[in-house]
């Protein structure tokens, strides 16, 4: 728990990923004592539940593969049910630094959702051709529908709160990228506040990240049409209810007002 009284839970959407996951997890333990960690095996054929549980982790299993989209789909379901305030995203790969999550939350106060950004003035991490185009397409407009600057749209690095948490326990897409780019889309069209910090990313400990020039033309093809699919797809009526100016909203900032005066007062 946070010192202003918040439940954190980090979710690691994890898929074969048994190699590096004791050491993410360890280094989540050592540097955010405070929250707790759900690992949510994605139908891995090695013995990523079991390594996530030896280190101490909350684990769900799915009994075959959906993407992270899937996996965090649960993961979000999974906090909602057991009442955090706060789900963080992490990569189980060892990506992701721990050491900038405490400041996702601290932005949390000002939106719904926060976005740990590479190519903000942060780290050495680079895309090149089509990938970088897409992403430098999907930045444009999405800044513009968010009404705000972002750099990293695809960022799998994010923090959210406890209304954005049970709308994205009801809707969050599964598709190719629906986990980053629609989910971003549908949260905004709503109504959440997204803003993003600039954090460094690392090399991944285990695996190795697939390029070339084919695959990343077909990654900037893919982008567009998710990005149009987002745009135009009618969102659930009934999730209106939860976004800012409902009255389950108001309640919420009411409490979160309560929390941070006694926060202060003690």
């Amino acid at each position: 728990m946070t010192p202003d009284g918040r439940r954190v839970l980090i979710i690691l959407p994890a898929w074969n990923e048994a190699d590096g996951l004791s050491a993410v997890l360890g280094e989540i333990k050592q540097q955010l004592p405070y929250v707790e960690t759900l690992v949510v095996d994605d139908g891995s054929a090695d013995r990523t539940a079991e390594v996530a549980a030896a280190a101490g982790s909350a684990v769900a299993r799915l009994p075959f593969n959906l993407g992270v989209g899937g996996a965090m789909r649960l993961g979000y379901r999974y906090a909602r049910e057991h009442g955090y305030d706060v789900a963080v995203q992490v990569d189980a790969d060892g990506q992701h630094d721990p050491a900038y999550v405490p400041a996702l939350l601290a932005h949390l106060g000002e939106a719904d959702l926060v976005i740990g950004a590479r190519f903000d003035g942060e780290g050495e991490y680079r895309a090149r051709g089509p990938r970088r185009w897409a992403m430098a397409l999907l930045s444009v407009i999405l800044s513009r529908l968010t009404h705000t600057r972002l750099t990293d749209t695809t960022s799998g690095f994010r923090a959210c709160n406890r209304p954005l948490i049970e709308f994205f326990a009801r809707w969050y897409p599964v598709e190719y990228l629906g986990d980053t780019v629609e989910s971003l889309v549908g949260a905004a069209r709503c109504g959440f506040a997204v803003r993003q910090v600039p954090v460094a990313m690392r090399a991944r400990t285990t695996g190795r990240p697939s390029a070339s020039t084919v695959k990343a033309m077909i990654y900037l093809v893919r982008a567009g049409l998710v990005l149009l699919l987002a745009v135009i797809r009618r969102m659930p009526g009934e999730l209106k209810e939860l976004a800012p100016g409902s009255p389950s909203y108001a309640a919420y900032l009411e409490e979160q007002l309560a929390r941070r005066q006694l926060a202060t007062e003690g």
